[in-house]
Order: structure tokens, then sequence, then C-alpha cells
């Protein structure tokens, strides 16, 4: 309902300002179809909107306060969340704003429609199949210049995320009483690897859980080799999570 009264205030507004589509004012607009390579202004203008709302993204996502409330897997890879998902209103801001309200509104109805009808597990991959739902809808509504911008961004965004993936480790059955003795270890381990931890929870029961990312030196093969090397009487059972 709410996608369908957007639609009809657009509509409404087609006296002060046609869309594209349906016959608009070219002097105003920017140009469609592959000519539009050739609009820097557009180019320089778009580029400029996308790179500012990533930045101001990752001020939210990577605030330095977050760290400490990080307890799960899911929150602590929320800042790419953040990012990807300011990137997605930036891409409805530039459409609304260059081709008119119409083709702004049917560009947020399908994100919407991709975020709450999607089955995906993570809102990582949720998020990634919006940006190429909305590639394709730009690319067929006769936008290729701002389809490849998007896919430019998109690609550097996942190229940086995705070399530092988030990851979770967790060590059962060890031995109680050297819970502390035991983190020690562990996180010595991880550090030596060049992981960087985000989060450490120790249990009187014997067990610690990591939360941490990983650099693009290492991987879950060699960490967990360095895990195995550890005083027998000291390691416990190792469950892997990545996402």
């Amino acid at each position: 309902m709410a996608i369908l009264g957007l639609a009809l205030i657009a509509l409404k507004m087609g006296g002060a300002e046609k869309d594209i589509l349906f016959g608009g004012s070219p002097g105003q607009l920017a140009a469609i179809g592959w000519a539009g390579f050739l609009d820097l202004r557009f180019i320089l203008n778009s580029f400029g909107a996308l790179a500012l709302a990533t930045v101001l993204g990752a001020v939210i996502g990577y605030h330095p306060r977050m760290r400490r409330t990080v307890d799960s897997l899911t929150e602590a890879d929320m800042p790419k969340v953040y990012i990807l998902y300011a990137f997605i209103g930036a891409v409805i801001g530039v459409a609304v704003r260059e081709f008119g309200m119409v083709v702004g509104v049917v560009v947020f109805g399908i994100g919407g429609l991709i975020r709450f009808r999607s089955t995906t597990e993570s809102t990582r991959d949720t998020g990634r199949l919006i940006v190429v739902t909305l590639m394709g809808l730009v690319a067929g509504l006769g936008l290729p210049h701002l389809a490849a911008m998007i896919a430019i961004f998109a690609f550097a965004l996942i190229w940086v995320f995705d070399s530092r993936p988030a990851c979770r480790v967790r060590i059962d059955e060890l031995p109680k009483g050297r819970i502390d003795e035991c983190a020690s270890l562990y996180r010595g381990a991880l550090e030596g690897q060049g992981c960087r931890i985000i989060s450490e929870q120790r249990y009187a029961k014997g067990r610690l859980d990591y939360i941490f990312r990983l650099p693009s030196t290492a991987t879950r093969e060699s960490v967990s080799e360095v895990f195995a090397g550890l005083p027998p009487d000291l390691r416990g059972d190792i469950d892997w999570r990545i996402d």
C-alpha cells in the first residue's frame, strides 16, 4: 500500500516534474541509453553521491562504540550491511533526482519487495541481492551508464569487505579451572596469524567463543593448524563459522 501511495503521489507531480519514461523534458534530465556514457555531468555527480553515501555509511557502521556490543557473527558484519544499504539508498536517490519520481518509486518498490520476500540466510546476502536486482532493473530502464556505475561500486565494496571476513570459532571441552590460561593461548594464536579479535567470551564450564576478522594472508586451515599445535592439555574441540 505504501508503494502504491508513493506511485500515486509521483503521478500527481507529473505536471511539475515529468518522468523521463513518460515524455519529460530532455533538456532538464540526464541522457538515457548508451549516450548516457557521454554525459559527464551525470557521471561525476552520481559517482560523488554514491561515494559520499558509502563514506557516511562507513562512519556510522564503524563507530568505535559499536565494537563493545558485538556478541554474534551477524552483529560483527553489520557495518558492511550499513554501508551497502547506504549505497542502495544513494542509487534510489540518484534515480529520483535524475530520472523522476516514477522511476525512483519503481526502483524503491522492487528493492523493498526483494528485501522482505527473499529467503537468504544473512542480511549481507540480502543486500547484495537488492544491489544486483537494482542493477538489472536500471539497465532494463535504458540507463546502462547508471547500471555500470552500480556494478563498479558494488564490485569494489565486495572486494574490500570479503578481504577480511568475519569468523566465529567456538572452543569446547577445555580443562575447567584453566580457562584464563587457555584464553591467553588461543588469543595469542589468533593474533599471531594476523587476526583482529572483535569479541572474546569465556565460560566457566570450559568454553571459549571468539569473533574476529580473518586477514587475507591467513585461512581457516592455517589457523586450525596453529590450534592443533597448541599443548594437548590446553586444547579443545573447534567449531568454525565464517560469514
